[in-house]
């Protein structure tokens, strides 16, 4: 009985349970930042790992960056790939992009190898970066 529970508890403390301490986040720009163009977006994801889409492994997805999205897409359906839903398919962490001037919301989600969003949900808090030149 000892064995099976040491057993046990070696499994336990072996596994990475998903949903523990993961966070998904940016790196920069910071909220309420003034930036000019061209914008340096780093993504920053703790407790979980990237992969490109396509690529079937556990624990893992790839970023999606929302520019000025008011309303989250679907969960049950891949994102979208529009000007506002930027897929990072390749398994890039970071990218440069030019906005317009005036102010711009920021979100990440994270996507399985279809592009739908992991469940649970990864999703960074939304910023907001101010476009000066």
């Amino acid at each position: 009985m000892k064995k099976f529970l040491l057993a046990i508890l070696l499994i336990f403390n072996s596994v990475t349970f998903y949903g523990q301490n993961q966070e998904l986040y940016f790196i920069e720009p910071h909220d309420g930042e003034k930036i000019r163009n061209p914008i340096s977006v780093k993504f920053g994801l703790s407790g979980f790992g990237v992969a490109p889409a396509g690529v079937l492994k556990e624990n893992t997805g790839h970023h999606h960056l929302l520019i000025d999205v008011e309303n989250l897409p679907d969960f049950d359906k891949p994102i979208p790939a529009t000007e506002n839903h930027i897929h990072f398919g390749g398994g890039q962490t970071e990218t440069l992009i030019s906005l317009a001037k005036g102010p711009h919301t920021f979100q990440l989600l994270l996507g399985d190898a279809y592009h739908i969003p992991l469940n649970p949900i990864l999703l960074s808090k939304k910023i907001t970066v101010y476009v000066i030149e």
